[in-house]
Order: C-alpha cells, then structure tokens, then sequence
C-alpha cells in the first residue's frame, strides 16, 4: 500500500527517548491502516489471508510433520498476577475415585471423569485481539473504545470474528539464532531493528522470504531461558523484543499477524526515559490493525527448520471463538 505520510526513522539510535507520545504518534499517523477494507471491518490485517493464500501454504506440507507451538496450561505458568493475571486453574468434579466408590448415579458399572478450568484468556499462548489495546480511546478502524468493549465483552471485533481465519503460510525468523549463534538466545532489552530481521530472512534464505498475508513467527530465546532457568520475570519483566522502530516493517510487508516466544512482544524496558508502556501494542493494534501472538514456544520449530534448511509451513492457529473475547488461548501448529 503506497502512502505519501512522513515515514519515521526505523533506526532505534533515531529515537527521542523523552517523548513516547510524539514517537508513537508519528508512526500510528504513517502505519494507519483505518478504512482500508471498509468501515465495517473487524479482521484488520487478518484480511491479506484470502484461500489462494491457504491453498498455497497447504502445499508446503511435504512429510506430514506437526510441531505445537504452544506453552503448556497450567499452574506451573509464568504469571504472576499482574493486572489479575493468574495461571489456569484446573478443577476435577468427577474422578476415578467416585466411579470406583460407586457414587456417581451411572447405571451398569460405568463411570466417568470431568473438569473444568479457569484461567484468564492470555495467560499462556495465545492472540491479542483487535479489542486489547487502544489509542488515545480509540479501537481499530476509528471506532471509540467504549463503543467496542463493555462489560458485555468487545461488541464489534471479538475474537469470535477470526475463528477460521487464522490458517495461512508460516515463516519463522529465528533472530536468537541469527544473532547469538553461540547461545540462540537474545538478552533481555535487545531491540530487535528492521535491518535485523531482513538480514535474517537473507541469511536463512528464500524460504523465509516475508510477504502479504504470512504470519511471522520471531524466535528470540527468552521461552528457551524460561524454560532451563524457571519463570522468572518472564511475565512482564525484561526480554528481547522487537523496536517501535519495526512499526513500518510490520506495515509494509502486509503480514496477516507475528508472534513471539515472549511475554509481551515488543522490547522490555521498552525504550524510552520517560514513562512508557508497550508502545508498539498502542501502533500496531488499534492502529495498523495487527493481531499480535505471544508466548509460543517456538524452540522444536527453530531446531526443526534449521535441520531442514526450510523457514515456511502451513500456520494453523485459530483462537476459540469465545463471543466478546479480547485474546484466545491457541495450541497453533505448524505442519511441514
């Protein structure tokens, strides 16, 4: 999509760090993606994955493989808390101890086992929906955000809307590796810039090539160090990430959604001097329309396409189609 706005600079070094609400508004005014498939749209970038775009990705699958890319669900989760954030709670209401007791009400023997869980909807793998994050009250495509999100969930882009939307050509950038090949692992804060991930794409190859309506997956190692080293300040806390800077990297390249194996996407501290946070989320969701995946484990994947040689397979992440939801818990898988 060609535009004649002011394009900000994509060099990190470029940034005024004492003013975050000037750096975020130049690049939601330049990436603004507000009325491009109409006023009533409620997919935003989603949009670049049309069937063509599917029926090519399924040709990938070449040896029938399956990788999860998700974290696990349960107690032993990287929350802590914040904002009410807590890790699944997982209740058992029958057992095998009832039917062995006989309790249960079943006629002939049989018996049974239920449950149920509890959990916020992105405390472990999961999309942030277009309903997550506003600007200055405003939700994707314009729209006023207490015209979206009640009490009632979001009215308008709920997470419902992309139930069987999100199945498209996957491409993993493997930056920890690409970068720290001694390690595979970025260390918390590293801003990951534009330049780096076109020059990981040109060193793992034309299988890694980006274009409209791919889903990219961004590797940086923080899952892998959780994983060895405990949670940590996982949730919330420092991580690599990519730069507000990669704000007209996401735009150009038209990619239907990104994921990481972090927390919160974006570099943490986050990088300004003055107050700040998340201020990628604040350009890319409600402006851009970006649905934004956090919290993969992306490591067999990385180790997978690396033995390969291969960075693209068929992506099939679809959230539970939760009616109002503002994010989903996935089990995305990718196929090879």
């Amino acid at each position: 999509m060609s535009t004649d706005r002011p394009q900000p600079s994509e060099r990190p070094a470029d940034l005024d760090r004492q003013n975050p609400e000037a750096e975020i508004a130049a690049r939601a005014a330049a990436h603004r993606n507000w009325g491009r498939w109409g006023e009533d749209d409620v997919l935003g970038t989603l949009n670049f994955i049309d069937e063509a775009k599917r029926a090519t990705a399924a040709r990938l699958v070449s040896q029938g493989r399956v990788i999860s890319l998700s974290q696990k669900f349960d107690t032993d989760g990287p929350q802590k808390g914040w904002r009410r954030r807590i890790n699944p709670v997982h209740t058992m209401t029958d057992t095998g101890t009832d039917a062995e007791r006989g309790n249960q009400g079943f006629p002939h023997g049989i018996g049974g086992a239920d449950d149920y869980i509890t959990m916020p909807l992105q405390c472990s793998t999961q999309w942030d929906g277009l309903g997550h994050i506003f600007d200055h009250g405003n939700a994707w495509n314009g729209r006023r955000a207490g015209d979206v999100v009640t009490s009632e969930g979001d009215l308008v882009t709920g997470i419902e809307h992309a139930r069987d939307v999100i199945v498209s050509r996957g491409v993993l950038l493997d930056l920890g590796r690409h970068l720290a090949p001694e390690t595979g692992e970025l260390p918390d804060g590293y801003a990951i810039t534009a330049d780096e991930l076109d020059s990981c794409i040109a060193a793992q190859g034309a299988t890694s090539a980006v274009g409209r309506g791919d889903i990219v997956l961004v590797r940086t190692g923080r899952f892998t160090r959780a994983v060895r080293e405990g949670w940590g300040e996982y949730a919330g806390g420092p991580a690599p990430g990519l730069s507000l800077t990669t704000a007209g990297w996401l735009h150009r390249t038209e990619i239907a959604a990104i994921a990481t194996d972090t927390w919160g996407f974006e570099v943490r501290p986050n990088e300004f001097d003055a107050p700040a946070f998340q201020p990628l989320h604040q350009i890319v969701i409600p402006n851009m329309g970006l649905t934004i995946g956090e919290m993969w484990n992306l490591d067999e994947l990385g180790e997978t396409c690396a033995e390969l040689g291969r960075w693209e397979f068929l992506l099939s992440a679809p959230p539970l189609p939760i009616t109002g939801a503002v994010g989903s818990p996935i089990n995305p898988v990718a196929l090879l």
